[in-house]
Protein backbone atom coordinates (compact mmCIF):
# COMPACT_ATOMS: atom_id res chain seq x y z
CA UNK A 1 0.00 0.00 0.00
CA UNK A 2 1.61 3.34 -0.80
CA UNK A 3 2.01 6.25 1.24
CA UNK A 4 -0.46 8.73 -0.50
CA UNK A 5 -3.39 5.59 -0.14
CA UNK A 6 -2.47 5.02 3.80
CA UNK A 7 -3.15 9.00 4.00
CA UNK A 8 -6.30 9.01 2.57
CA UNK A 9 -7.17 5.96 4.45
CA UNK A 10 -6.55 7.80 7.65
CA UNK A 11 -7.63 11.19 6.94
CA UNK A 12 -10.93 9.55 6.00
CA UNK A 13 -10.75 7.95 8.83
CA UNK A 14 -10.10 11.04 11.05
CA UNK A 15 -13.29 13.11 9.32
CA UNK A 16 -15.79 9.83 10.39
CA UNK A 17 -14.91 10.04 13.54
CA UNK A 18 -14.68 13.85 14.20
CA UNK A 19 -18.26 13.77 12.56
CA UNK A 20 -19.08 10.85 14.79
CA UNK A 21 -18.10 12.46 18.02
CA UNK A 22 -19.74 15.67 17.16
CA UNK A 23 -22.70 13.85 16.11
CA UNK A 24 -22.15 11.42 19.23
CA UNK A 25 -21.95 14.81 21.18
CA UNK A 26 -24.55 16.47 20.18
CA UNK A 27 -27.04 13.98 20.38
CA UNK A 28 -25.64 13.31 24.30
CA UNK A 29 -25.86 17.07 25.15
CA UNK A 30 -29.66 17.79 23.66
CA UNK A 31 -30.90 14.31 25.22
CA UNK A 32 -29.01 15.77 28.44
CA UNK A 33 -31.02 19.15 28.79
CA UNK A 34 -33.19 20.04 31.50
CA UNK A 35 -36.85 19.53 30.72
CA UNK A 36 -37.48 23.39 30.96
CA UNK A 37 -34.95 23.92 27.74
CA UNK A 38 -36.01 22.86 23.73
CA UNK A 39 -33.67 22.94 21.09
CA UNK A 40 -33.72 22.80 16.85
CA UNK A 41 -31.57 23.23 14.12
CA UNK A 42 -31.52 25.50 11.88
CA UNK A 43 -29.17 28.03 9.97
CA UNK A 44 -28.53 31.77 10.70
CA UNK A 45 -30.41 34.45 8.24
CA UNK A 46 -30.82 37.69 7.64
CA UNK A 47 -33.08 40.00 5.68
CA UNK A 48 -32.21 40.31 1.90
CA UNK A 49 -32.64 44.00 0.16
CA UNK A 50 -32.83 44.42 -3.77
CA UNK A 51 -31.19 47.84 -4.88
CA UNK A 52 -32.99 48.25 -8.07
CA UNK A 53 -33.22 51.66 -11.06
CA UNK A 54 -36.21 53.71 -10.68
CA UNK A 55 -35.82 54.23 -14.09
CA UNK A 56 -34.63 52.75 -17.00
CA UNK A 57 -31.20 53.98 -18.27
CA UNK A 58 -27.40 52.28 -18.47
CA UNK A 59 -25.30 51.84 -15.43
CA UNK A 60 -22.20 53.91 -15.75
CA UNK A 61 -20.50 53.11 -12.87
CA UNK A 62 -21.22 50.47 -9.77
CA UNK A 63 -18.76 51.84 -6.61
CA UNK A 64 -18.69 48.48 -4.07
CA UNK A 65 -18.19 44.88 -4.43
CA UNK A 66 -19.48 41.87 -3.12
CA UNK A 67 -18.77 40.98 0.51
CA UNK A 68 -18.08 44.87 1.44
CA UNK A 69 -19.96 46.33 4.22
CA UNK A 70 -21.36 49.98 3.71
CA UNK A 71 -23.75 52.35 5.60
CA UNK A 72 -27.21 53.58 5.03
CA UNK A 73 -27.03 56.37 2.79
CA UNK A 74 -24.00 55.28 0.82
CA UNK A 75 -23.58 55.72 -2.74
CA UNK A 76 -23.53 51.97 -4.57
CA UNK A 77 -23.79 52.88 -8.31
CA UNK A 78 -24.56 55.54 -10.53
CA UNK A 79 -26.60 55.42 -13.20
CA UNK A 80 -26.29 57.18 -16.94
CA UNK A 81 -27.93 60.87 -16.44
CA UNK A 82 -26.99 62.62 -19.53
CA UNK A 83 -30.10 62.53 -21.45
CA UNK A 84 -31.67 63.70 -18.20
CA UNK A 85 -29.38 66.47 -17.58
CA UNK A 86 -30.53 67.71 -21.56
CA UNK A 87 -34.10 67.24 -20.80
CA UNK A 88 -33.86 69.59 -17.61
CA UNK A 89 -31.96 71.72 -19.64
CA UNK A 90 -34.80 71.92 -21.60
CA UNK A 91 -37.35 72.42 -19.40
CA UNK A 92 -35.21 75.92 -17.59
CA UNK A 93 -35.49 77.16 -20.95
CA UNK A 94 -38.84 76.81 -21.39
CA UNK A 95 -39.26 78.46 -17.75
CA UNK A 96 -37.54 81.19 -18.90
CA UNK A 97 -39.14 81.39 -21.43
CA UNK A 98 -42.34 81.43 -19.59
CA UNK A 99 -41.36 83.80 -17.32
CA UNK A 100 -40.75 86.41 -20.38
CA UNK A 101 -44.54 85.44 -21.48
CA UNK A 102 -45.60 86.90 -18.09
CA UNK A 103 -43.44 90.05 -18.28
CA UNK A 104 -45.10 90.61 -21.87
CA UNK A 105 -48.29 89.78 -20.77
CA UNK A 106 -48.51 92.50 -18.31
CA UNK A 107 -47.26 94.78 -20.47
CA UNK A 108 -49.82 94.34 -22.75
CA UNK A 109 -52.12 94.72 -19.72
CA UNK A 110 -50.96 97.95 -18.99
CA UNK A 111 -50.76 98.75 -22.96
CA UNK A 112 -54.75 98.06 -23.31
CA UNK A 113 -55.47 99.63 -20.08
CA UNK A 114 -53.97 103.01 -21.39
CA UNK A 115 -56.24 102.79 -24.82
CA UNK A 116 -59.17 102.23 -21.91
CA UNK A 117 -58.55 105.22 -20.48
CA UNK A 118 -57.64 107.23 -23.73
CA UNK A 119 -61.65 105.79 -25.06
CA UNK A 120 -63.17 107.26 -21.89
CA UNK A 121 -61.17 110.52 -22.74
CA UNK A 122 -62.31 110.19 -26.19
CA UNK A 123 -65.56 109.42 -25.57
CA UNK A 124 -65.98 112.54 -23.39
CA UNK A 125 -64.95 114.92 -25.69
CA UNK A 126 -67.06 113.46 -28.36
CA UNK A 127 -70.42 113.91 -26.05
CA UNK A 128 -69.17 117.70 -24.90
CA UNK A 129 -68.96 118.26 -29.46
CA UNK A 130 -71.91 116.56 -29.57
CA UNK A 131 -73.78 118.55 -26.89
CA UNK A 132 -72.41 121.91 -28.73
CA UNK A 133 -73.80 120.63 -32.00
CA UNK A 134 -77.11 119.73 -30.66
CA UNK A 135 -77.04 122.98 -29.40
CA UNK A 136 -76.51 124.74 -32.14
CA UNK A 137 -78.67 122.76 -34.11
CA UNK A 138 -81.91 123.60 -31.89
CA UNK A 139 -80.75 127.50 -32.22
CA UNK A 140 -80.40 127.15 -36.43
CA UNK A 141 -84.01 125.08 -36.52
CA UNK A 142 -85.58 128.27 -34.59
CA UNK A 143 -83.84 130.69 -37.09
CA UNK A 144 -84.42 129.12 -39.95
CA UNK A 145 -88.42 129.52 -39.61
CA UNK A 146 -88.19 133.37 -39.66
CA UNK A 147 -85.28 133.05 -42.81
CA UNK A 148 -82.36 134.56 -39.91
CA UNK A 149 -80.03 131.86 -41.37
CA UNK A 150 -79.78 129.96 -44.91
CA UNK A 151 -81.60 126.47 -45.04
CA UNK A 152 -77.83 125.55 -45.75
CA UNK A 153 -76.60 126.43 -42.86
CA UNK A 154 -79.21 124.46 -41.08
CA UNK A 155 -78.17 121.44 -43.18
CA UNK A 156 -74.95 122.14 -42.17
CA UNK A 157 -75.78 122.09 -38.45
CA UNK A 158 -77.53 119.28 -38.38
CA UNK A 159 -75.01 116.95 -40.87
CA UNK A 160 -72.19 117.80 -37.78
CA UNK A 161 -74.88 116.56 -35.26
CA UNK A 162 -75.08 113.56 -36.87
CA UNK A 163 -71.63 113.40 -37.36
CA UNK A 164 -71.03 114.04 -33.84
CA UNK A 165 -73.17 111.53 -32.76
CA UNK A 166 -71.24 108.97 -35.16
CA UNK A 167 -68.01 110.23 -33.31
CA UNK A 168 -69.59 109.32 -29.89
CA UNK A 169 -70.59 105.35 -30.99
CA UNK A 170 -67.58 105.27 -32.50
CA UNK A 171 -65.65 106.65 -29.24
CA UNK A 172 -67.75 103.96 -27.16
CA UNK A 173 -66.79 101.14 -29.37
CA UNK A 174 -63.06 101.88 -28.72
CA UNK A 175 -63.35 101.42 -25.54
CA UNK A 176 -65.28 97.80 -25.36
CA UNK A 177 -62.53 96.60 -27.90
CA UNK A 178 -60.02 98.02 -25.13
CA UNK A 179 -61.93 96.80 -22.45
CA UNK A 180 -61.84 93.14 -24.16
CA UNK A 181 -58.09 93.62 -24.92
CA UNK A 182 -57.44 94.09 -21.38
CA UNK A 183 -59.48 90.49 -20.63
CA UNK A 184 -57.48 88.90 -23.38
CA UNK A 185 -53.89 90.34 -21.66
CA UNK A 186 -54.96 89.30 -18.33
CA UNK A 187 -56.01 85.73 -19.68
CA UNK A 188 -52.63 85.59 -21.22
CA UNK A 189 -51.16 86.83 -17.75
CA UNK A 190 -52.84 82.96 -15.93
CA UNK A 191 -51.33 80.93 -19.79
CA UNK A 192 -47.87 82.06 -19.13
CA UNK A 193 -48.35 81.58 -14.88
CA UNK A 194 -49.55 78.49 -15.50
CA UNK A 195 -47.01 77.50 -18.42
CA UNK A 196 -43.97 78.55 -15.40
CA UNK A 197 -45.85 76.48 -13.17
CA UNK A 198 -45.66 73.17 -15.48
CA UNK A 199 -41.81 74.25 -16.11
CA UNK A 200 -40.58 74.12 -12.82
CA UNK A 201 -42.92 70.95 -12.58
CA UNK A 202 -40.92 69.47 -15.03
CA UNK A 203 -37.49 70.62 -14.08
CA UNK A 204 -38.56 69.17 -10.31
CA UNK A 205 -39.67 65.73 -11.81
CA UNK A 206 -36.29 65.68 -14.07
CA UNK A 207 -34.38 66.75 -11.25
CA UNK A 208 -35.82 63.66 -9.31
CA UNK A 209 -35.14 61.25 -11.79
CA UNK A 210 -31.36 62.50 -11.70
CA UNK A 211 -31.49 61.61 -8.17
CA UNK A 212 -32.83 58.74 -8.22
CA UNK A 213 -29.68 57.95 -11.02
CA UNK A 214 -27.47 57.85 -8.28
CA UNK A 215 -28.51 54.43 -5.94
CA UNK A 216 -28.24 54.53 -2.70
CA UNK A 217 -27.69 52.16 -0.10
CA UNK A 218 -31.65 51.87 2.38
CA UNK A 219 -29.12 50.72 5.40
CA UNK A 220 -25.96 49.25 7.01
CA UNK A 221 -25.24 45.74 5.29
CA UNK A 222 -22.99 43.87 3.32
CA UNK A 223 -23.13 43.19 -0.31
CA UNK A 224 -24.24 40.04 -1.37
CA UNK A 225 -24.16 39.70 -5.09
CA UNK A 226 -23.37 42.20 -7.68
CA UNK A 227 -26.57 41.29 -9.86
CA UNK A 228 -25.35 43.89 -13.03
CA UNK A 229 -22.16 45.26 -14.51
CA UNK A 230 -21.52 48.89 -15.68
CA UNK A 231 -22.64 49.46 -19.20
CA UNK A 232 -26.04 47.20 -18.93
CA UNK A 233 -29.08 48.83 -19.70
CA UNK A 234 -32.06 48.16 -17.02
CA UNK A 235 -35.57 48.43 -17.39
CA UNK A 236 -37.19 50.40 -14.29
CA UNK A 237 -36.76 48.01 -11.00
CA UNK A 238 -33.55 46.26 -12.37
CA UNK A 239 -31.88 44.80 -10.11
CA UNK A 240 -28.13 45.95 -9.55
CA UNK A 241 -27.13 44.65 -6.01
CA UNK A 242 -28.03 42.68 -3.43
CA UNK A 243 -27.63 43.37 0.09
CA UNK A 244 -27.60 41.68 3.43
CA UNK A 245 -28.79 43.37 6.03
CA UNK A 246 -26.63 42.94 8.85
CA UNK A 247 -29.01 45.09 11.99
CA UNK A 248 -31.48 41.99 11.04
CA UNK A 249 -30.01 38.66 11.65
CA UNK A 250 -31.32 36.17 13.07
CA UNK A 251 -32.04 31.81 13.41
CA UNK A 252 -34.92 30.38 11.97
CA UNK A 253 -35.54 26.65 14.13
CA UNK A 254 -38.55 24.66 14.28
CA UNK A 255 -40.15 22.93 17.90
CA UNK A 256 -43.06 20.49 17.91
CA UNK A 257 -46.14 21.55 19.19
CA UNK A 258 -45.59 20.71 23.05
CA UNK A 259 -42.28 22.69 23.07
CA UNK A 260 -43.24 25.44 21.00
CA UNK A 261 -46.59 26.10 22.85
CA UNK A 262 -44.21 27.18 26.13
CA UNK A 263 -42.29 29.70 23.99
CA UNK A 264 -43.25 33.05 25.03
CA UNK A 265 -41.86 36.09 22.83
CA UNK A 266 -39.04 37.25 24.29
CA UNK A 267 -37.72 34.05 25.58
CA UNK A 268 -34.05 33.57 26.10
CA UNK A 269 -32.22 31.55 22.99
CA UNK A 270 -28.66 30.35 23.07
CA UNK A 271 -26.91 30.08 19.23
CA UNK A 272 -23.99 27.47 18.50
CA UNK A 273 -22.84 27.34 15.18
CA UNK A 274 -21.41 24.13 13.65
CA UNK A 275 -18.75 26.34 12.51
CA UNK A 276 -17.39 27.77 15.89
CA UNK A 277 -18.77 25.64 18.29
CA UNK A 278 -16.82 27.55 21.20
CA UNK A 279 -18.72 30.24 21.25
CA UNK A 280 -22.50 30.47 22.08
CA UNK A 281 -24.84 33.35 20.84
CA UNK A 282 -27.17 35.25 22.93
CA UNK A 283 -30.63 35.41 21.27
CA UNK A 284 -34.10 36.37 21.89
CA UNK A 285 -37.17 34.54 20.37
CA UNK A 286 -39.17 37.40 18.17
CA UNK A 287 -41.53 35.32 16.45
CA UNK A 288 -43.64 32.15 17.04
CA UNK A 289 -45.65 30.90 14.12
CA UNK A 290 -49.68 30.64 15.16
CA UNK A 291 -50.25 27.49 12.47
CA UNK A 292 -47.68 24.72 12.09
CA UNK A 293 -45.18 24.85 9.47
CA UNK A 294 -44.99 21.45 8.32
CA UNK A 295 -47.81 18.21 9.10
CA UNK A 296 -48.26 14.73 8.62
CA UNK A 297 -50.71 13.83 5.81
CA UNK A 298 -53.53 13.26 8.08
CA UNK A 299 -54.24 14.56 11.74
CA UNK A 300 -56.56 12.15 13.51
CA UNK A 301 -54.80 11.09 16.50
CA UNK A 302 -52.90 12.89 19.50
CA UNK A 303 -50.27 11.23 18.98
CA UNK A 304 -50.15 12.80 15.01
CA UNK A 305 -50.97 16.09 16.79
CA UNK A 306 -47.89 15.91 19.07
CA UNK A 307 -45.69 15.58 15.53
CA UNK A 308 -47.47 19.68 14.23
CA UNK A 309 -44.06 21.34 13.75
CA UNK A 310 -43.85 25.27 14.74
CA UNK A 311 -41.28 28.07 13.08
CA UNK A 312 -39.63 29.91 15.68
CA UNK A 313 -37.73 32.87 15.30
CA UNK A 314 -34.36 34.12 17.55
CA UNK A 315 -33.15 36.95 16.72
CA UNK A 316 -29.25 38.12 17.81
CA UNK A 317 -29.43 41.74 19.46
CA UNK A 318 -28.33 44.60 16.90
CA UNK A 319 -25.56 45.87 19.67
CA UNK A 320 -23.80 42.69 19.16
CA UNK A 321 -24.10 42.47 15.86
CA UNK A 322 -21.97 45.81 15.51
CA UNK A 323 -19.67 44.22 17.94
CA UNK A 324 -18.61 41.33 15.85
CA UNK A 325 -19.89 42.71 12.33
CA UNK A 326 -16.67 41.55 10.54
CA UNK A 327 -17.65 37.74 11.87
CA UNK A 328 -21.42 37.77 10.75
CA UNK A 329 -21.98 34.93 7.87
CA UNK A 330 -25.52 34.18 6.69
CA UNK A 331 -25.92 30.31 5.91
CA UNK A 332 -24.34 28.90 8.88
CA UNK A 333 -26.03 26.14 10.34
CA UNK A 334 -26.33 25.36 13.66
CA UNK A 335 -28.28 24.41 17.42
CA UNK A 336 -30.99 26.69 19.13
CA UNK A 337 -31.50 26.49 22.74
CA UNK A 338 -34.82 27.82 24.00
CA UNK A 339 -35.62 28.14 27.70
CA UNK A 340 -39.31 27.42 28.23
CA UNK A 341 -39.14 27.72 31.45
CA UNK A 342 -37.03 31.31 32.94
CA UNK A 343 -36.21 29.60 36.23
CA UNK A 344 -34.48 27.01 34.96
CA UNK A 345 -30.81 27.24 34.94
CA UNK A 346 -28.41 26.96 31.17
CA UNK A 347 -26.62 24.08 31.68
CA UNK A 348 -22.74 24.94 31.76
CA UNK A 349 -21.98 24.45 28.18
CA UNK A 350 -24.25 26.73 27.37
CA UNK A 351 -22.77 29.46 29.77
CA UNK A 352 -19.35 29.60 28.52
CA UNK A 353 -18.00 30.94 25.55
CA UNK A 354 -21.55 33.45 26.03
CA UNK A 355 -20.44 36.29 23.45
CA UNK A 356 -21.25 39.70 25.14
Amino acid sequence: MTSTRKLLIFATLAVIMAGGGYWGWQTFFNKSLPDGIASGNGRIEATEIDVSTKIPGRIRDILVDEGDFVEAGQMLARMDTEQLEAQRRQAQAQLQRALIGIDTAKSLVTQREAERRAAIATIAQRNAELDAADRKLARSSQLVKTNAVSQQVFDDDRASAEGAKAAVAAAEAQLAASEAGISTAKALIVDAEAAVDAARAAIDSITADINDGVLRSPRAGRVQYRVAQPGEVLSAGGRVLNLVDLGDVHMTFFLPTVQAGRVALGAEVRLVLDAAPQYVIPAKVTFVADVAQFTPKTVETEEERLKLMFRIKAQIPPELLTKYIQQVKTGLPGMAYVRLDPNVEWPARLQQGLLQ
